[in-house]
């Protein structure tokens, strides 16, 4: 007879832990208690070390719930305790407090769609089908403890056989919060725009809906974590209309289907992204278009990739069931607006959008975006987090001396909480220059803080003074601000993810980040830890002009690239026939140039992002960012493969200022090329290798000066898959070990957590 301690780490909280333990347990007549704790899931043990060692075994490998992610398991041996019987699941604890059990909402599992298809059971096409391994939380909890009564379920008293489910530690519904069937839970409906009813009924409202979107009709449909927008993805005019009502002229919808097989019809699809694709997160997952596929061109233009994702809840399941093939789901907004998530505000705001409204009356307390995934060189990296990942935190080894608030930044914000070991990112927010947008930013700060039980007393923000969510940070009364240098965050962000504190190489690349100097930053090396950072290297500057205009505007960094690369023999007319293109009036243009000239509202910039816009309005691809990134996504969907050729570049230093990477003549060459109408997909390709081997340069000069072999690598410019994988394998070649967000995106959506590891590592230097 042996007693032991185990203790669990990883995603462990919320996902069915203890019940598996409990379960297990009892059925090898182990003794003992399960619990959840600051760390993860401690469980005790007595009995035979054989049994012990199969519990293990088991709990780790084939009776793993199927939402759990181990990270450690380590055991302990303990005296024996005397007269114990039995296995119990015992309350949590966190130094005397209730430790919160939040978990992120998950997509359908496998046991409740046999359900769902099952004619003989009681939840037969319920489209709120869910249990302990799937199903709805994040987004429906309103305070802690996570209890129904605490949730937006708690409207719906459950019957006696989901009551008898609920409380049976054996049952796969025990503790499962928004358990419910067709006699005691959610409905749905389906609506007009003045939100009279048209079809009541589950199934009834379903197949009407499911006639709609085949006739061609556009419909907002309440799911998760909030309305969508639905098309038929194969009807070009059904898309062309959607984007004129929702005025999104550009950016590519996301599609959903109904299985892999019928998204391989349209897609390439590896089983990485098929494992995505499947996975309990089901995020929509970027794969490449399929030269034959029938998707409505006016889906995703301009790029090279389509955005699927599979039907996640019961309720798309049971459309796919009536036969569709592909749907546009797009988040339900105008422009880039919250997504809306409640009845009324939907037939408020969209009732010039939609032609109907399939709605439910389950409430949803926090509205979450769909999450997307990607892969660069083999590895998953996600693009947005949302829905699937928020709010499972990421951990640390040591403890947070002080709770802490990192405000992000003010595009594709998210915001970090720290507490004890746990930094907790939050959902995708969206951009803070929307006062919808900033006033839900506030509010979701509010929220996640009192879900985790978090008072910040220590605020990060970026040291831009003008972003709002510096302002929001130094607006808050008795706490202690600590501003971070934008690209040392994205830096830090990777080392986080990572478990490490540096230093490390760190290539940054972005469109724009405020400069110790005063500077715009955007294509930076440095030597960096969550401690310090040494600007070891940058693009050379160029003048941009216009504030947010030149992220807009190509034109703009264009002009500022030109006059550095040919001053002062540049004039204006002999480029006429390049830039007249883009911009058309010449008055403006001569303006932007007497700009520049002047200094007028012009900045010093070493901004990579709008390098790649330049290029992109050269070679023909437009001269306007719709959206954001719109122009280096289309040049880098443009990438001619199996091209190894690459233009020249030059690296320089003067004096004891940082190296500086030179692009004058690699613009040189991309302008002669485009002068001798040079295919602008071999362009794109030469560009896109010469960052890769100038990346390099700066690189391999870092390691010379530092020693360092560990290259970290973040900012929205890493978003393009070309030149990050090719950077990647030129950077192993050389010898180097590579570090890339993964689980964080690289852009700004990421940024919020490497300000976060930088207060810890600050506070903790600080304690005696």
């Amino acid at each position: 007879m042996v007693r032991r301690r185990i203790l669990v780490t990883g995603r462990v909280q919320g996902v069915g832990f203890r019940p598996t333990a409990h379960r297990l347990a009892a059925s090898l007549g182990l003794s003992g208690f399960v619990l959840n704790d600051t760390r993860g899931v401690t469980i005790e043990l007595q009995g035979e070390t054989s049994r012990i060692e199969e519990f293990l075994t088991r709990l780790v490998g084939s009776d793993k719930p199927p939402l759990a992610q181990i990270k450690s398991c380590e055991a302990a041996d303990l005296p024996t305790c005397e007269g114990e019987s039995g296995f119990v699941i015992r309350g949590s604890r966190s130094g005397g407090q209730v430790l919160s059990e939040v978990s992120a909402d998950v997509a359908v599992c496998a046991d409740c769609l046999r359900e769902l298809a099952d004619g003989g059971d009681f939840r037969y096409r319920y489209p709120f089908v869910n249990c302990t391994n799937c199903g709805p939380r994040y987004s429906i909890v309103k305070t802690i403890p996570y209890d129904r009564p605490n949730t937006t379920m708690s409207v719906f008293p459950m019957c006696e056989r989901c009551a008898a489910q609920y409380a049976d530690v054996t049952d796969r519904r025990f503790h499962a919060q928004p358990v419910a069937c067709p006699q005691c839970g959610p409905k749905v409906w389906l609506a007009n725009r003045d939100g009279s009813v048209m079809q009541m009924g589950n199934d009834e409202a379903i197949a009407r809906t499911t006639r709609m979107l085949r006739a061609g009709k556009i419909l907002a449909i309440k799911g998760l974590g909030g309305f969508h927008l639905a098309c038929d993805a194969l009807n070009n005019d059904a898309v062309l209309e959607l984007r004129r009502r929702k005025r999104r002229d550009h950016k590519p919808f996301a599609v959903m289907a109904g299985s892999v097989e019928q998204v391989k019809r349209h897609a390439v699809v590896d089983l990485a992204a098929e494992q995505a694709l499947r996975s309990p997160e089901s995020p929509i997952v970027l794969v490449p278009k399929r030269t034959d596929a029938t998707i409505a061109p006016a889906v995703a233009q301009g790029v090279s990739s389509f955005g699927f994702m599979l039907c996640y809840t019961p309720l798309h399941h049971l459309f796919f069931a009536e036969g569709l093939d592909v749907l546009v789901m797009t988040s339900a907004n105008i422009s880039d607006e919250p997504l809306i998530c409640e009845n009324e505000l939907a037939l408020e705001r969209l009732g010039d959008v939609a032609d109907a409204f399939l709605m439910h009356d389950r409430e949803i307390y926090r509205q979450v975006d769909d999450s997307i995934v990607y892969f660069v060189a083999g590895e998953r990296v996600v693009l947005r987090r949302a829905r699937g990942y928020v709010p499972t935190p990421i951990l640390m080894q040591e403890d947070s001396p002080q709770e802490i608030l990192a405000a992000g930044t003010d595009l594709k914000n998210t915001f970090c909480l720290v507490k004890g070991n746990q930094l907790i990112l939050s959902e995708h927010i969206g951009d803070l220059e929307d006062a919808e947008v900033y006033h839900h930013y506030v509010g979701s700060i509010k929220h996640l803080a009192g879900l985790f039980e978090v008072e910040p007393r220590v605020v990060v923000c970026d040291l831009h003074p003008g972003y709002f969510s510096t302002q929001y940070a130094r607006s808050r009364r008795g706490v202690r601000v600590i501003p971070v240098q934008h690209h040392w965050a994205h830096i830090a962000s990777v080392l986080a993810e990572h478990g490490l504190a540096g230093p490390v190489i760190g290539i940054e690349c972005d469109g724009t980040g405020y400069g110790t100097d005063d500077a715009i930053w955007g294509c930076e090396c440095m030597i960096a830890s969550l401690t310090e950072f040494t600007r070891f290297g940058h693009l050379a500057y160029y003048p941009l002009a216009g504030g947010d205009k030149a992220s807009k505007e190509a034109v703009r960094p264009l002009l500022g690239l030109l006059k550095q690369t040919y001053r002062p023999d540049f004039r204006l007319d002999e480029f006429s026939w390049l830039l007249e293109r883009i911009e058309p009036d010449k008055d403006r243009l001569g303006l932007i140039s007497e700009q520049i000239d002047k200094g007028i509202n012009t900045v010093n910039t070493s901004s990579l992002g709008r390098v790649f816009d330049a290029v992109a309005a050269m070679v023909g691809l437009g001269g306007f960012n719709h959206f954001d990134a719109q122009l280096p996504m289309a040049l880098e969907s443009l990438v001619e493969p199996g091209i190894d050729d690459s233009y020249e570049f030059d690296l320089h230093r003067d004096g004891v200022e940082p190296l500086q990477l030179d692009l004058r003549r690699t613009l040189m060459h991309v302008v002669g090329d485009v002068r001798s109408e040079q295919a602008p997909a071999v362009i794109s390709a030469k560009f896109h290798n010469t960052l890769a081997e100038a990346l390099l340069a700066m690189a391999k000069a870092a390691r010379g000066d530092s020693r360092l072999e560990i290259a970290a690598l973040s900012g929205g410019v890493f978003c393009n898959r070309v030149l990050t994988s090719r950077l990647v394998a030129r950077l192993k070649q050389e010898g180097f070990a590579v570090l890339l967000n993964r689980d964080v995106p690289a852009n700004d959506g990421g940024l919020a957590l490497g300000q976060a590891a930088i207060a810890v590592n600050h506070l903790l230097s600080c304690v005696p």
